[in-house]
């Protein structure tokens, strides 16, 4: 049976210049890539469309918007102390951004109403910065940093331990952090998002903590979020395919007790556990090249 060609996509021909912006004509460049993609979608696997994969120019453009994006969490980072409200924190995000050039992306995305997302404690995601709400010592902080230059988008965040945190949640901030890069070290071409989310999954378990199920990480760089979605619930050798060119964030909310979550009512945003145990998140951007990995925010 003969495959239809999709009537959106320009037909390239083997001696055209490739499509991903590389210099290199077709036959030396995508042509393997695409020959490889048709097989495992023969198979049945999902397999990401060419918009998902970024060209060189893009790529480029990417990192330049991440520059800024590390540059403001590494800002946030200098600054963040026991005293300071989470709007203190969104007005250094927004003025840094400002001065570097960038745009603070969460500032009225789907009417989110502040520069940057701070979730403190029991707030897994989402948190909207307020000046009524002041950090104490022992309070654990996610700072969710996302950023446009130049109509890219990088996105990245880091916790924060405040004064003297006790061991429990200090535990769960490293075990956070660590779930990240069990994940990454599964970040390669032609494996699949499911290998990455069973070792996140079950490594998150192995310590005694669940992972939120119903929120994920996505693909960003032209928009602030694209497909895939990427989730941590996942079983490896499922869910799409890993393949150069893609670039998306690897971001496990990790519960101290249970799964469960709630959506704050009155603002539409703030997520929570459900048992009002804390959460623990922290974020990287990643590319997949064509021998691995590369972070491209953090």
């Amino acid at each position: 049976m003969g495959f239809k060609v999709n009537p959106n996509i320009k037909v390239v021909t083997r001696n055209d210049l490739c499509f991903c912006g590389s210099g290199k004509i077709y036959n030396e460049c995508h042509k393997h890539i695409d020959k490889r993609l048709l097989e495992y979608r023969r198979r049945g696997y999902l397999v990401p469309g060419r918009k998902i994969l970024k060209s060189k120019t893009d790529i480029e453009g990417i990192k330049e918007s991440a520059k800024i994006n590390i540059s403001v969490l590494d800002y946030v980072a200098d600054n963040i102390r026991e005293g300071m409200s989470t709007e203190d924190i969104n007005r250094l995000v927004h003025e840094k951004t400002l001065e570097m050039g960038g745009i603070p992306a969460p500032l009225n995305y789907e009417g989110f109403p502040k520069s940057v997302c701070t979730s403190v404690n029991a707030q897994v995601c989402h948190g909207i910065p307020s000046k009524t709400c002041i950090l104490k010592e022992g309070d654990i902080i996610n700072v969710d940093c996302s950023t446009i230059y130049n109509g890219y988008f990088s996105d990245s965040s880091r916790m924060f331990c405040i004064g003297n945190v006790s061991d429990e949640n200090r535990r769960l901030v490293e075990v956070a952090k660590k779930a990240v890069y069990v994940g990454l070290e599964q970040v390669k071409p032609w494996n699949f998002l499911g290998d990455m989310g069973q070792a996140i999954n079950d490594f998150v378990k192995s310590n005694g903590y669940s992972v939120v199920e119903e929120i994920g990480g996505h693909g960003i760089g032209l928009a602030f979020h694209e497909e895939p979605f990427v989730s941590y619930v996942t079983k490896k050798g499922t869910d799409m395919l890993m393949v150069p060119g893609m670039i998306f964030t690897i971001e496990p909310m990790v519960n101290m007790g249970r799964a469960n979550v709630f959506m704050d009512d009155n603002n539409g945003w703030t997520v929570y556990t459900e048992d009002k145990l804390p959460s623990a998140q922290w974020e990287l951007q990643v590319l997949v090249t064509e021998d691995g990995h590369e972070i491209i925010s953090y």
